[in-house]
């Protein structure tokens, strides 16, 4: 659909959905690693994913073949992609959900800061400066406390580099060939190279395998299917009925409700600087997705 039109009640409802499923989805990796290794859950994710997506693309006659010259860019973000599930798993393995995802999702402010350099229509402005500077203020707050439930600095360090990972891909699909792939085989590009190199590299972490339970693998599905398969599909999809910023101006509910499931569902404790924290990256992420 060529046109797009301002968010209505569909829209609002869908995006709001998909926010508390990817918030949600932090509380499931957290549970899941009891049953496996960090980097190794990540794994199986990315392979089950792109077992998911073959199937789904085949019975909708997408084609596999990508555009000339854009090859070698889908497989460098896919290395990009294991960079970002190898910190943000481990970093869940380390740190409370709450922290991690106040970390994790300021994303926005890293791809508002390269795209101020490397793409002259989007230029910060005032408005946009000043959320920049509210969702740093929090994320500096956010490292700065050391008492609230399960901190770990390297945990905390490990989100920032998801976060880095996840915004250069953001980039890369923007700035290079990468643009003339169709979504769909953007994310089969980025699930296939994860899951071979990360399945490589999660001997090296630790051991693959912990106290696993059925729970631990419907976990696993959730991730793949759920998430990775359907929720990053629709999250496309709404893309093209509505204008883009319209879209990433809901990704200020993901870190909300990730800390509020991260209290609800896992009892974590969740003190003072935390909430403050949480305040100013919601504002500062509302305020560089606003037009």
């Amino acid at each position: 659909m060529d046109e797009r039109r301002a968010i209505d009640g569909f829209g609002a409802t869908a995006l709001i959905g998909l926010a508390a499923i990817l918030a949600f989805n932090q509380v499931v990796v957290k549970l899941t690693g009891g049953g496996f290794g960090p980097v190794f859950q990540a794994a199986l994710r990315s392979a089950v994913a792109t077992v998911f997506l073959l199937i789904w693309m085949r019975a909708r006659a997408i084609p596999l073949a990508s555009p000339v010259g854009t090859a070698w860019w889908g497989i460098a973000s896919g290395f990009v992609f294991s960079f970002e599930f190898i910190c943000l798993y481990s970093a869940l393995d380390l740190t409370s959900v709450s922290r991690a995802s106040i970390i994790f999702y300021s994303m926005p402010v890293w791809v508002a800061l390269a795209a101020h350099v490397l793409l002259p229509g989007e230029r910060l402005s005032t408005g946009r400066g000043l959320g920049l500077a509210l969702a740093l203020a929090g994320v500096a707050l956010a490292f700065s406390d050391r008492s609230s439930g399960q901190a770990s600095l390297a945990g905390d360090l490990l989100a920032l580099g998801a976060a880095l990972g996840w915004a250069a891909i953001a980039i890369m699909v923007r700035v290079t060939p990468m643009s003339r792939m169709r979504h769909e085989l953007q994310l089969l590009y980025q699930v296939t190279v994860s899951a071979v190199v990360l399945l490589a590299l999660a001997p090296l972490f630790g051991d693959l395998v912990r106290d696993l339970q059925w729970i631990h693998i419907a976990g696993l599905g959730f991730q793949a299917i759920i998430v990775v398969g359907l929720g990053y599909l629709m999250w496309f999809w709404l893309l093209t009925i509505y204008p883009a910023n319209s879209v990433a101006s809901f990704s200020f509910l993901s870190p909300v409700l990730a800390v509020l499931f991260g209290w609800a569902l896992l009892g974590e404790t969740i003190g003072p600087k935390i909430w403050v924290a949480l305040l100013l990256v919601t504002a500062g992420i509302f305020l560089i997705n606003r037009r």
